[in-house]
């Protein structure tokens, strides 16, 4: 089962969770933090501030560097305030000070009489611009949360699907001694961050645990060491468990190439179904062999039957 979700970052889950990396401070205390970010690009006036009417993109960060402070802060009163208000009255989330450089105090009283926030940071224009379109980029990406386990098994991230107790975190736990990275168990959150990738991760509260029945909650980190573990993966293959079915007619020559959609974007897609004696871990293992195999151009099933027509 999947759950499409609608995103958005407000002005204050951007300022606690990058502050640090952003080096952001906030000049209006906190100032309608609540404001929602709707743009994945942020937006530079520039120029536009010289115009009788400066329009701005709705939902974008502005930044304001040394150009617009140093036209702005020559200005007289009169001209200063126009301009100010032209910024503060369209639907801005905040203004973000480039640089270090410093406004005039009555700047700041502006932005807080409008309820509109201003942060400050010493990162350079172009850097600043672009921390935070990847920071954007990722957190305002469309995203789909799946019931499942994400591995990186031989370099390949796979995301494995099934009921509930079909064997999907035992068979991944399986599949890490022999070298497989553990990226997410139960709920997988996959966002689409280009026109050709996904990305996945899990949820920060459950980073690095596992659920086993019969013995509960495990730490992969703490168990296998830093090396067993990833933060996030592109996800390039989908594997689903299902309990067999012996109505189902399963695949048996691997002549038929099946996908699965995720945020509309195809991924090769292999059904295994679960039934005991059957060792999951090691058919998982194989069907990921034989996919990166057919990456290469590598199809064992065609071959045998062009074998065949000789």
């Amino acid at each position: 089962m999947s759950q499409r979700n609608n995103i958005s970052v407000t002005v204050n889950e951007l300022f606690d969770n990058y502050s640090d990396r952003l080096k952001l401070e906030c000049l209006t205390n906190t100032v309608n933090l609540t404001n929602i970010i709707t743009s994945i690009r942020v937006q530079k006036p520039g120029l536009r501030i010289i115009e009788n009417k400066i329009e701005l993109e709705n939902g974008k960060i502005q930044i304001l560097g040394k150009t617009e402070i140093t036209y702005i802060n020559k200005l007289d009163h009169a001209n200063s305030t126009r301009i100010l208000q032209e910024l503060t009255t369209q639907n801005v989330p905040c203004f973000i000070i480039s640089k270090g450089i410093k406004p005039k105090k009555e700047f700041i009283e502006f932005f807080k009489k409008s309820n509109i926030p201003l942060l400050k940071t010493k990162t350079t224009t172009g850097k600043l611009i672009s921390e935070i379109n990847e920071i954007l980029a990722e957190k305002l990406a469309p995203m789909e949360t799946f019931h499942g386990v994400l591995m990186d098994i031989h370099r390949l991230g796979v995301l494995i699907l099934g009921k509930s107790g079909v064997g999907k975190s035992e068979s991944s736990l399986d599949l890490i001694p022999k070298g497989a990275k553990f990226i997410a168990d139960d709920i997988v959150e996959v966002r689409r961050i280009s026109n050709t990738k996904l990305i996945g991760s899990g949820p920060a509260n459950i980073k690095y645990l596992m659920e086993i029945r019969g013995i509960g909650i495990v730490n992969i980190k703490d168990l296998f060491g830093t090396t067993s573990v990833m933060d996030n993966r592109e996800i390039e293959m989908v594997i689903e468990l299902e309990q067999w079915d012996q109505n189902n007619e399963y695949e048996r020559l691997g002549l038929e190439t099946k996908s699965y959609k995720i945020l509309d974007l195809q991924l090769p897609y292999v059904i295994i179904p679960v039934s005991p004696g059957r060792n999951i871990a090691t058919i998982i293992e194989v069907a990921v062999r034989n996919q990166i195999l057919k990456n290469s151009g590598v199809n064992s099933a065609h071959e045998i039957l062009n074998i065949s027509k000789l």
